[in-house]
């Protein structure tokens, strides 16, 4: 609902402007196909589920996008147990083996798994039921609560930028970054559950690649999987951001979705 009325608008409106033209759609769940039914059923009823409730998985190409460096990054461990953290105003894990999705962190939306910007991530669904229930709100009111007024904002009061929060001495904000960076440490380690361990975290997109004060704060979250990072390389935003003491490699590498549209894009025109 956050994301794809906008995207069917913008086909439209080419689709009427150069009906001739042809139109590629790179979707973000798509990367994700490869998870085993393990990892996409939801416990629901049954009814539901025939209906498509299921855990699909977002940031899809931006994933794809790290997967296609990793040999370049990490040489033959590329398609051993990867962990990929995609932290930006919107959040996700992504485990992978062989470069394949095999677990992520949203589910059938784009609410669940990590604090966010201004989304809460995991919660109660029970405190949606509460919210219409017995606060009295009604369904766009939630909407718009959880969607545009948790996270980082609804945490910190402040800001949902956590350049701004990061900056600030306010003790509400340190309270948000240390929420963000818990939630993110334990998403991680159960992605490496379903991995069955884990041989590197690479965080990417905006908070992955310039958070350095975040990238620390889950990276000391994880030292009991052995993750142990140089204060220095971090401070310099990698790309290598572990110590020679580590037994994980961590990393920090700019995501190019763009790209990963521009290569399918290519790719579908040249066969026409």
């Amino acid at each position: 609902p956050l994301h794809q009325p906008h995207c069917v608008a913008g086909i439209r409106a080419m689709a009427a402007l150069a009906p001739d033209v042809a139109q590629v759609a790179c979707i973000d769940t798509a990367f994700h196909a490869t998870q085993p039914r393990l990892h996409t059923t939801m416990p629901l009823p049954a009814s539901w589920r025939d209906r498509g409730v299921r855990r699909y998985g977002f940031h899809g190409l931006s994933f794809e996008s790290i997967a296609r460096q990793l040999p370049t990054l990490l040489g033959a461990q590329a398609d051993g147990r990867i962990i990929v953290a995609h932290l930006g105003s919107g959040a996700s894990v992504c485990g992978m083996r062989e470069r394949l999705s095999m677990r992520t962190t949203m589910g059938l939306s784009t609410l669940d798994g990590l604090v966010m910007s201004t989304r809460p991530g995991a919660v109660d669904i029970g405190v949606a039921l509460f919210a219409l229930q017995q606060l009295g709100l009604d369904v766009e009111t939630l909407s718009r609560g959880l969607y545009h007024e948790s996270g980082l904002l609804g945490l910190s009061g402040i800001s949902a930028d956590m350049r701004v929060l990061a900056a600030s001495d306010d003790p509400r904000a340190r309270f948000a970054i240390e929420v963000f960076c818990q939630r993110a440490a334990q998403e991680i380690a159960a992605t490496a559950v379903a991995l069955g361990g884990c041989d590197a975290i690479v965080f990417t997109a905006g908070i992955g690649e310039h958070g350095a004060q975040a990238r620390a704060g889950i990276a000391g979250l994880l030292g009991w999987m052995g993750a142990h990072l140089d204060d220095a390389l971090n401070a310099a935003h990698g790309p290598r951001l572990h110590a020679n003491d580590s037994a994980i490699g961590l990393w920090a590498v700019p995501t190019d979705e763009e790209g990963v549209i521009a290569r399918h894009t290519a790719s579908l025109v040249r066969e026409r």
